[in-house]
């Protein structure tokens, strides 16, 4: 079955590397567990991590973006960089697995709105305006009691994605936020990586109203697989909390309207910590508990083989794993 994952940070860790080595290490690092998990889809979020903010910010941006081109240039008999449907489906045809370029809150631009066109150009079709803290553009879900909704470039920052045809991503965005964005759009929004609010509560997932209102605007909402958002507990987190969370939002939004936003961060976060370190973030999460068998993409057939355990019908889980996102795009990104 076809997978699409709308949220794996490798471009983190390959960037990291010289540029001499990033289609190298991609190829042998991370093209077998693509191709392992049967990955055909996969989104390319650029995250700016804490030590390039705020002057760094841009330069990493458009590192990272680099990083992308030279790794489909690099590897183009397997992977290619898509700018639109036509792209998408012309590399899933030819067997090579279509990869998408995200921005996760957009630090690199913050109120400077005219540089969005600029990142389209540059191959962005899919981004967030906030993360865990406040932007210039809206406040993420870890400053919910302020409750704001986007600010006026947040506002001018919808409506420029959607004249360009980036798809706007709701997860990390704070709760008023999320319903600004809902009362504004005009195209369908999407949630890359999160979970159900209802199963789990914590700021960064989805209340079932959210869930609803992404799905209204013909969006996807992609389960985060994040052990932290799935179980207050989460090294004991298993494959049935997340087939919860999956099956949980599919009797809310419906069946044409969830997809995969794993954020696998294990491996990445093993790359770029010292040994020194323990895996829990400045905000608290737990990034280093993983759900047994799911620490990173090659695990990713066992998220079908649960479902269909479940009694899922085969087609009803071939949306799940990539046929809605492949949808979204095919209209989105037409």
């Amino acid at each position: 079955m076809m997978v699409a994952d709308t949220h794996n940070d490798l471009l983190m860790a390959v960037s990291a590397r010289a540029p001499r080595h990033w289609a190298e290490f991609f190829r042998s690092r991370w093209l077998p567990q693509l191709r392992q998990g049967g990955v055909r889809l996969q989104v390319l979020p650029v995250f700016i991590d804490s030590q390039f903010r705020p002057e760094g910010s841009l330069r990493q941006t458009l590192r990272m973006i680099e990083c992308a081109h030279v790794i489909a240039e690099g590897n183009a008999d397997a992977v290619a960089l898509c700018l639109d449907a036509a792209q998408i489906d012309a590399a899933l045809a030819e067997d090579r697995i279509a990869l998408v370029l995200a921005m996760e809150s957009m630090p690199g631009i913050d109120a400077s709105v005219e540089l969005i066109p600029t990142m389209h150009r540059l191959g962005v079709r899919v981004a967030s305006i906030a993360h865990w803290g406040r932007t210039p553009l809206a406040d993420g879900s870890g400053e919910d009691a302020t409750g704001s909704g986007l600010t006026s470039h947040g506002v001018e920052a919808l409506k420029e994605m959607e004249r360009l045809g980036i798809l706007f991503d709701v997860s990390h965005l704070g709760v008023s936020g999320v319903a600004h964005v809902l009362e504004l759009a005009t195209r369908p929004v999407m949630a890359t990586h999160s979970s159900a609010r209802a199963l789990r509560d914590h700021h960064r997932n989805l209340t079932d109203e959210q869930i609803r209102g992404v799905a209204g605007t013909g969006g996807v909402i992609c389960v985060n697989f994040l052990a932290a958002f799935l179980t207050e507990n989460a090294r004991e987190a298993t494959l049935d909390h997340l087939l919860d969370h999956i099956e949980h939002i599919v009797g809310v939004a419906g069946i044409d309207h969830v997809g995969l936003g794993p954020d696998f961060m294990d491996e990445v976060l093993r790359d770029l910590t010292p040994p020194c370190c323990e895996g829990v973030s400045s905000s608290g999460i737990d990034n280093r508990a993983v759900i047994p068998g799911l620490a990173g993409p090659g695990g990713l057939p066992l998220v079908g083989e649960g479902l269909l355990a479940r009694g899922l019908p085969e087609a009803d889980v071939r949306k799940i794993l990539g046929g809605n996102v492949h949808r979204l795009f095919g209209k989105a990104l037409a």
